[in-house]
């Protein structure tokens, strides 16, 4: 940019262009390079009114010569600023005038050195926007004080050459992940050797793939063939971060020793890291692919035994009630032992952490407004966890005619173990068999996909099949049509349309409205002594989980602060 300013040439719209700049404000220089504060006193700012009210150069250079216990720093760009304005009306100074400008510079150029980096710059730009010549001295002495004050840059080591899985380390490595898309990492894993492509490589774009939700056949596959072909030399510890995104991402490989190469790994390792034995069996659960033999040893009571007050230990117990769970609902042929009912407990008792992270973008509190006014706070129970330990979105209570239930006259809740009819009923999709039916609202939100929006993740797909599994119906709605509702009365309609293509019904709409009268309908109040009257029609909706009577008594209060007033 200085290059630029330094080849351009004098001209009356660029000395005009002066008088676009600001004001050169004292507190914003910064202090000198001799330690003086631009804001002094009265003096100091007495100098820089008479610069900026200066009528001709001459007189410029009679305040700063004249003054020089007063003139700090901050004051040479106020004059160069003046000196700009001053020759706009003539850009063709007298001989006399030429003569002020060369004093002036050299004023400057003596001072240069009390100069801070701000100041410098400044009087750069100024003096070039002025005219003096590039190669003059008063730019060179600025533009030399300036590249002292800067420090020089230390030259950058030559990098090495970087291939195939180093590059690709290279790149997950890297705090921005996002900034290198798949194709750049498809590119780097097809240019790695054999050799290069080590457990810390993969494990890196594996956990890269789980985090960002990145569910490429591509990348999946090269870590299964490379889990098989690698499986002698890597411990439990490592094998449950490969196949971590497996489950998560929802995607069973097509490699056809995958499975047979966990199962070994599990038998040999299963005794040696626990946790990392639950979760390998957690994301095997995850694709419905739960080896029998791993079951039996996880459930057996050495295993229990050994994990009882390890620090894992809680979190190691949910894992093994989601796999007793999963059991129960998908492994009719099982026969080997199971988790002790007092080892149990709950699976997710509460919303999942990436649900609590995003809470403001999600739809929740929309359709929680939208199902109040629709149906009334009595009908839903909001995140509601049902037994096992599933938290459910909204949960309604739908009697055998189809008419959406008050929750306080039922049980919210399934008995677990399902019972075999429960679970027919559950495999026919059918609401006659049992009087009470209980339907659960899912929130799809955008965040519970792949990134490319179609596939469910693993947590979330099995969690809604194991709902289904034990007798709740379940009523999804995806985020892709709750963000074309604009506004609750569409929101209303769409919720509407749901409820009735399930056969439901439920009495009129809730609406709440307060109608306060006072003194026949009229409140007389007094505003600058003339009388007015104001009639008062409120009405007052109470939001989502607030009852009626709180609205109504917030209403009162609102009438008599008004009374007062």
């Amino acid at each position: 940019m200085l290059r630029i300013l330094l080849s351009a040439q004098t001209s009356p719209a660029r000395l005009s262009g002066l008088l676009l700049i600001p004001p050169v404000q004292p507190c914003c220089l910064g202090p000198s390079k001799s330690g003086d504060r631009p804001f002094g006193g009265g003096p100091v700012q007495g100098l820089q009114r008479l610069l900026e009210q200066a009528r001709s150069p001459g007189e410029l250079l009679r305040w700063l010569s004249q003054n020089p216990t007063k003139v700090r720093a901050h004051h040479y760009p106020v004059a160069l600023r003046r000196l700009g304005q001053l020759l706009v009306s003539q850009p063709r100074p007298s001989p006399v005038e030429q003569a002020t400008l060369q004093d002036l510079s050299q004023l400057i150029i003596r001072n240069c050195p009390s100069f801070d980096v701000h100041t410098i710059h400044v009087c750069l730009h100024l003096a070039v926007l002025l005219g003096f010549p590039s190669d003059g001295p008063l730019l060179c002495a600025l533009e030399q004080e300036r590249r002292s004050r800067v420090p020089p840059k230390p030259p950058s080591p030559r990098q090495p050459a970087i291939y195939g899985g180093q590059r690709l380390e290279a790149a997950l490595s890297c705090p921005r992940f996002l900034r290198y898309p798949r194709q750049h990492l498809i590119r780097s894993l097809a240019e790695a050797r054999p050799e290069e492509l080590t457990p810390h490589v993969m494990v890196l774009l594996a956990q890269h793939l789980a985090r960002h939700r990145l569910r490429e056949p591509q990348l999946l596959e090269a870590i299964a063939h490379f889990l098989v072909v690698q499986e002698a030399q890597l411990n439990s510890k490592v094998v449950q971060k490969l196949v971590l995104p497996f489950g998560r991402l929802n995607y069973l490989p097509l490699e056809q020793q995958f499975m047979p190469c966990l199962e070994r790994i599990l038998a040999r390792e299963a005794g040696v890291a626990p946790l990392a034995t639950v979760n390998i069996l957690m994301s095997l659960c995850q694709l419905q692919r739960l080896p029998f033999r791993a079951l039996q040893f996880v459930f057996s009571p050495s295993f229990i035994s050994h994990i009882n007050g390890t620090p894992p230990s809680l979190i190691v117990r949910r894992y093994l009630s989601l796999l007793d769970t999963a059991v129960e609902l998908e492994l009719p042929g099982y026969r080997g032992p199971r988790l002790p009912q007092r080892q149990r407990v709950p699976i997710f008792p509460q919303p999942l952490i990436t649900d609590r992270a995003r809470c403001k973008y999600s739809h929740k509190d929309m359709v929680a407004e939208g199902l109040r006014q629709l149906l009334g706070e009595e009908k839903y129970r909001q995140d509601l966890t049902v037994p096992p330990g599933y938290c459910t979105d909204f949960l309604l209570c739908v009697g055998g005619s189809g008419a959406v239930l008050p929750m306080r006259t039922q049980d919210p809740f399934l008995p677990y173990p399902p019972r075999p009819c429960q679970q027919d009923q559950a495999n026919s999709n059918s609401t006659t068999q049992d009087p009470t039916q209980r339907v659960v609202l899912m929130l799809r939100e955008r965040w519970h996909f792949c990134r490319d929006g179609r596939v469910l993740l693993g947590s979330r797909a099995l969690r809604e099949r194991h709902l289904g599994l034990m007798g709740y119906q379940l009523l999804p709605l995806p985020f892709e049509e709750l963000e074309s509702q604009r506004g609750l009365p569409q929101l209303k309609s769409y919720l509407r349309q749901k409820l009735q293509a399930l056969g439901l019904r439920w009495g009129p709409e809730v609406k709440i409205r307060v109608s306060t009268t006072m003194r026949k309908g009229t409140v007389r109040m007094r505003m600058k002594g003339k009388a007015r009257e104001a009639a008062v029609d409120m009405t007052a909706q109470s939001r989502a989980r607030q009852s009626s009577c709180k609205a109504v008594n917030r209403c009162i209060r609102m009438v008599r602060t008004w009374r007062q007033r």
